[in-house]
């Protein structure tokens, strides 16, 4: 018997906004320009320093910008693990959207959390069998795409802060637990700076408004959109401290060893979670 998961019509409403920014917008790439004054044959001041040329993506596989990575220099797993201390543009920030939300980790825990809402029948309206799970699991997906359309690029862009998640290179439990806590409360600019994170507290914010749009009436009231928000909040600790522990991880199975990611704890060879 063949199992059929449908996806409720209001719950697939919660992808347009995501959805009609990837049909009609395009990344721009950035290409590396020349340092200025590079080719000149001046040589009034032959002994003053040159400007150094802004690293290249191939120089963060060499160390020159640092980078964590999984099977390449980027995460396919974690998508928003920084891969170099640069900032980002608003193409690049368009682009991590959307691998985010194509992503198994974004994917897994709409599965996850679909099936621990079945079992508690929440909404109640959505019922239960498969259908039922399958309207859950669209739901999902739709405010965590919106979530990552809003924080990753709209208001990151906005704003000019950097969406990223720069893992500590040697975390321990108690450390880990505190930085994943601060880290959905204050986040870097594109300039380095820590400042207050409003586009990751403004991002799920919109989602649950716009995702009032879609849900069962009874997820409609003020209650249910404060709790939904919070939800939103635990898992992005949550996600916080699987991040955090990734490179970690990969190291302890002897990834490091056969070369597929680099060794964090290599001078050069891990991103610098940014300062206190």
């Amino acid at each position: 018997m063949q199992v059929r998961l449908s996806l409720s019509r209001r719950a697939l409403g919660g992808l347009a906004v995501p959805l009609m920014a990837v049909c009609l917008s395009s990344p721009s790439r950035l290409s590396a320009q020349p340092p200025a004054g590079a080719g000149t044959k001046n040589t009034s001041l032959p002994d003053s320093p040159q400007p150094k040329p802004a690293a290249t993506s191939s120089g963060a596989v060499q160390g020159t910008s640092k980078f964590v990575g999984y099977i390449t220099n980027r995460s396919i797993f974690f998508p928003d693990i920084a891969t170099s201390e640069g900032p980002l543009s608003a193409g690049r920030k368009f682009e991590l959207f959307v691998d985010q939300s194509i992503s198994p980790a974004y994917v897994l825990a709409a599965g996850v959390s679909a099936a621990f809402n079945q079992a508690r029948d929440v909404p109640k309206a959505y019922g239960q069998g498969w259908d039922a799970y399958g309207s859950r699991f669209g739901e999902n997906m739709a405010r965590a795409s919106s979530d990552s359309f809003f924080s990753t690029f709209l208001f990151a862009s906005v704003l000019r802060q950097d969406p990223r998640f720069f893992p500590q290179s040697n975390p321990t439990l108690w450390g880990s637990v505190k930085y994943s806590v601060k880290r959905v409360f204050v986040t870097p600019t594109d300039s380095g700076r820590n400042v207050f994170n409003t586009s990751g507290l403004l991002g799920p914010a919109a989602t649950e408004s716009l995702a009032m749009l879609y849900l069962p009436r009874s997820e409609q009231t003020g209650a249910a959109t404060a709790e939904r928000y919070g939800t939103d909040l635990a898992w992005r600790f949550a996600g916080n401290m699987f991040k955090n522990y990734w490179p970690k991880f990969f190291r302890s199975l002897g990834m490091n060893r056969l070369k597929i990611i680099p060794d964090p704890d290599s001078p050069g060879n891990s991103v610098s979670a940014p300062k206190n």
